[in-house]
């Protein structure tokens, strides 16, 4: 009798949940392993797939074992299999096929009962989808109770976390500070936040370039494209103070983005370009004001021109 056809023939009891779950573990570690060794250009992940097609087996075997006592529901094995598929699908570059799985969480009456290890990993996973979709503000949610909630002896775990936790909290305007660099081994942020801070685009362009193997390993680099916002703002910010008035004309904000351009090969910015990243920031409640384009010029609000980032949308 196969593990699918013992799992089926159970009724009313779950005992052969911790079965499941380590038949699980071994069978996507095999498959990882199997795919290392067929090395196949065509179908890289091929094993991992059929491995994913196995689990979803189980899945719905457990999803539909809704008759007996919850105490002895197989439904209580739903969440361990969605974590071993969400580790397959983000392998694999699949991640469409996580929205029924988390469907299926999202409307379980056990989401909060799944111990809390579980609960762990299933928030890593969402914040990292999230965070891809550019739902920053959900993103950061679920990553910031992974990271909560991860046992704090799981320094690693907890770096992993960090690593998206950072980069959403970036976005949303709240910069790490040295000290959790630091402890957890993650300075290939360190100068992206002086270049936020400083509103540096040269340092920010170089500080990308230092890193960049790194950025790219844990998929986060396009997604820390849009700090660009951020330090427009607070470049224009810099401007602003300089001036000391609320009417500006675009041409001073042209000169702050030419005096340091992200990479000295590139071309200055125009003017329709500056006044396009000044919409933007008007547009996302950065910068409070508007444009005249009659006359070229900026009319800031005479009351907190520059919001706090939290603020913006």
């Amino acid at each position: 009798m196969t593990f699918t056809k013992l799992l089926q023939s159970q009724k009313d009891e779950n005992w052969a949940l911790p079965i499941m779950y380590t038949l699980c573990l071994d069978l996507r570690k095999i498959a990882t392993k199997a795919d290392l060794q067929l090395d196949k250009k065509e179908k890289p992940h091929e094993m991992l797939e059929k491995g994913a097609d196995l689990l979803m087996g189980f899945f719905r075997i457990c999803v539909g074992d809704s008759r007996c006592s919850t105490e002895d529901s197989k439904r209580w094995g739903i969440l361990n299999l969605t974590n071993q598929l969400f580790k397959i699908y983000f392998k694999v570059n699949k991640l469409h096929l996580l929205k029924p799985l988390i469907r299926v969480i999202e409307s379980s009456n056990l989401k909060d009962q799944y111990p809390i290890s579980q609960r762990v990993t299933y928030n890593y996973f969402v914040g990292q989808q999230q965070m891809f979709q550019s739902k920053f503000n959900l993103a950061e949610k679920n990553l910031e109770f992974a990271f909560v909630h991860c046992h704090r002896e799981s320094k690693r775990n907890k770096q992993l976390i960090l690593i998206f936790l950072i980069t959403v909290k970036m976005v949303l305007g709240i910069m790490p500070s040295i000290q959790i660099l630091e402890k957890y081994e993650l300075m290939e942020f360190s100068e992206l936040v002086r270049a936020v801070k400083d509103g540096d685009l040269q340092r920010f362009g170089k500080a990308l370039e230092a890193s960049e193997d790194f950025f790219i390993k844990w998929g986060i680099r396009l997604v820390l494209e849009k700090l660009k916002i951020i330090i427009y703002r607070n470049l224009f910010k810099k401007v602003y103070l300089l001036f000391q008035t609320h009417i500006i004309p675009v041409s001073a904000f042209k000169d702050a983005l030419n005096f340091k351009k992200e990479y000295e090969e590139d071309e200055e910015v125009e003017e329709e370009e500056v006044m396009c990243i000044l919409s933007n920031l008007i547009n996302e409640n950065k910068m409070k004001g508007y444009i005249s384009y009659q006359h070229l010029k900026v009319v800031l609000s005479k009351q907190n021109a520059f919001p706090p980032l939290s603020a913006s949308e």
